[in-house]
């Protein structure tokens, strides 16, 4: 043990420490962050031969992926790729499916530690980085605290995964916090916003006394001014927790007042509900997405719900003790609002009598009173790398270049401040604009500039602008973009190269040829888009997105469309080119389209002879936030080449023919 004294390491940064157990070994990579990135990194990297090591700040893996994020937001499944992929497959084997995307928190939980089961990873919990050495723009070692004592982590490269970005900020990479101006990268939907959804209804009054401004604010508002619309500012857009309840009495402990509780927090909530005389169900107030085994994954709606806005604006930059202390006041805020719907007496008899339906369940989180341990930090840090996403990549007036991974979900920003608008309580902040496909995200946006750090990875709190980043920020693509991060430093070490100077062609051909990092045979993939794999006879035509008839939820850029016709012999074959001779799983994909044929006549060629399957899709069931569903075909022993098919015809239609893709599975 060395105690009381000053590291001196020639060249780096000084570093001191009160209680310092020397290093006890040299890691090829070290992840900071246990999120459900950080542990398909060292997944990635362990499969490739690298010595890994994960440090962890709280006790659980996953991040908000198992931490009650259950309702998965995907936006489009063509983007989840790899590692990410798998990790629903192996949600969907515990389900008994192909995929899930709806899932209980201790199965998700479960699923990781089982990736970190492995030799090369060494998993560090309740260590957090105080101290980072460089030696000009490399990171030698890092210091860790856990309880009064700190430790050295020395690595050849690094990776920062968590939520906040401390491991960068520490790096000393430029970073920054809250809403760019619109101007500042031509956007339209950055800054102050001030919009309808998750809104209060006009004429809420903000005062305690209504009508008398002498009388202070409700809890909750700020009586800041509302900018001027697109002005920046370093507001944060709100946390929460995504709260994980059950209806199983069996399972369940009752949902009792917090230590802290304070019904005067939710009087702005009663002015709410008042203001909606027709509202008065449950689901109202909060998103309630069912999950497996009668439980929820519960998320702010509306004017007053779960988000505590306003609350959160120091968090990225606050220190450790600062942080406890507002998770602390979102968990008792939060805690406190069940409280007061199921047992205030103020609040509808309708919604108390629905929401003590619910309890907490006994079989999640027992080591933390079956509560999340880990709040939605939606938006913390961004980094200022080589390349910044912006508002033009997720509408694709700009295409990165050097993508690693594809994000799609809708430019999505929570509430930031509530407000006084014309004397009525106004939320600002919240953004939802979608209506485009998958778009590439940027090896540079993950890489910081080579004149700051050269050895680390930032996959989580990346180069981006604050609505770019709103769209992004999604835990199926943060696996993604992680996986790639972690291919791309393993060739780093190999080479004796920069992050920058990685050959990111490489990085993706070596995804393309072992997504699994396991050696196992890819799936093939055959869709639309993809010319070189499909045959069209007839009137079909090719559509990306047209809600106002219901053609949505396609896998990828777009789909094949019949509409009813009098026209009959049209089909689609989807011809794969098979490399391993084997036996294969056949899928067919479907989306949710509400004129689409009731049934579909699908032929499955497997080289030798023809099988014809009538496809029921009004018997297909899609959960969650996924638009569409992979329906199995059955099970072909096929030869390499291509000899097999899946064709779809119009036999028997009875409405619009959706023909997507088609996905062939090689068993092992």
């Amino acid at each position: 043990m060395v105690s009381n004294r000053i590291l001196l390491l020639t060249g780096l940064i000084l570093v001191s420490s009160i209680s310092f157990k020397p290093q006890d070994t040299t890691y090829d990579i070290c992840i900071y962050g246990g999120t459900s990135a950080g542990v398909i990194a060292a997944y990635t990297a362990a499969q490739m031969g690298k010595k890994v090591v994960l440090i962890e700040p709280g006790m659980h893996l996953g991040g908000m992926t198992s931490g009650g994020l259950g309702y998965t937001d995907i936006g489009n499944k063509y983007v989840i790729t790899g590692l990410a992929r798998e990790f629903y497959r192996e949600i969907g084997k515990h389900y008994g499916k192909l995929e899930q995307w709806t899932f209980e928190p201790h199965v998700a939980e479960n699923i990781f530690k089982q990736y970190t089961n492995h030799p090369k990873i060494t998993v560090l919990y309740k260590h957090h980085v105080t101290d980072v050495a460089k030696e000009g723009t490399t990171i030698r070692n890092i210091i860790l605290e856990h309880a009064s004592t700190k430790k050295s982590v020395s690595a050849k490269m690094y990776m920062d995964c968590s939520y906040e970005g401390d491991l960068m900020a520490k790096a000393n990479v430029q970073y920054t916090v809250g809403r760019e101006s619109n101007d500042r990268y031509n956007e339209t939907y950055n800054g102050v916003q001030l919009m309808d959804g998750h809104q209060f209804p006009d004429g809420v009054d903000p005062y305690k006394r209504e009508g008398d401004p002498s009388s202070g604010l409700l809890w909750g508002i700020s009586d800041d001014e509302l900018n001027a619309s697109g002005t920046g500012d370093k507001s944060v857009q709100a946390y929460n927790y995504r709260i994980c309840l059950t209806s199983n009495s069996n399972n369940s402990n009752p949902i009792t007042s917090p230590e802290n509780y304070d019904s005067t927090k939710y009087e702005l909530l009663l002015r709410l509900i008042e203001a909606q005389p027709n509202k008065r169900k449950l689901n109202d107030y909060f998103i309630i997405s069912k999950m497996p085994n009668d439980k929820t994954d519960i998320n702010n709606r509306g004017g007053f719900s779960t988000d505590m806005i306003g609350m959160n604006h120091s968090y990225p930059e606050a220190t450790y003790a600062e942080r406890k202390e507002i998770i602390r006041k979102h968990e008792d805020y939060t805690k406190g609002l069940l409280y007061f719907m199921g047992h205030d007496s103020r609040v509808p008899t309708e919604l108390r009598e629905e929401m003590l339906q619910w309890g907490y369940p006994k079989d999640e989180y027992a080591d933390n009173g079956n509560w999340s341990p880990q709040p939605y930090v939606r938006e913390s840090r961004r980094m200022k790398g080589a390349y910044v996403m912006t508002q033009h990549n997720c509408q694709g007036r700009e295409v990165a270049k050097d993508t690693i991974g594809l994000a799609a979900y809708t430019m999505d920003s929570h509430n930031c401040r509530r407000l006084i608008v014309n004397g009525m309580v106004k939320n600002e902040g919240n953004v939802e604009i979608g209506g485009f496909g998958p778009y590439p995200v940027a090896y540079s946006s993950i890489t910081p500039n080579a004149n700051e750090c050269v050895n680390l990875l930032v996959p989580v709190c990346l180069s981006a602008s604050h609505i770019a980043y709103g769209s992004i920020r999604m835990e199926p693509v943060f696996m993604v973009l992680a996986q790639s991060a972690a291919v791309a430093l393993s060739i780093a070490i190999e080479k004796k190269q920069t992050v920058q100077q990685v050959n990111i062609p490489g990085v993706l051909s070596l995804l393309r040829k072992n997504p699994l990092m396991d050696g196992s045979v890819p799936d093939i993939l055959v869709d639309d888009d993809n010319s070189g794999n499909i045959e069209v006879s007839g009137k079909w035509r090719r559509v990306t997105s047209e809600p106002e008839k219901g053609y949505t939820g396609n896998y990828g850029p777009g789909m094949m469309v019949l509409e009813p016709t009098s026209t009959k012999s049209n089909s689609v074959s989807f011809i794969p080119d098979i490399k391993t001779a084997g036996d294969y799983s056949v899928y067919y994909y479907v989306p949710k389209v509400p004129n689409a044929s009731k049934q579909i006549a699908i032929n499955v060629n497997d080289g030798r002879t023809s099988k014809k399957i009538i496809l029921r899709t009004g018997d297909i069931v899609v959960e969650g936030q996924t638009s569409g569903e992979w329906a199995p075909l059955g099970k072909y022993k096929l030869p390499a080449g291509r000899r097999a098919n899946v064709t779809v015809t119009d036999e028997n239609a009875d409405g619009a023919i959706i023909a997507d893709a088609v996905l062939f599975v090689h068993q092992k």
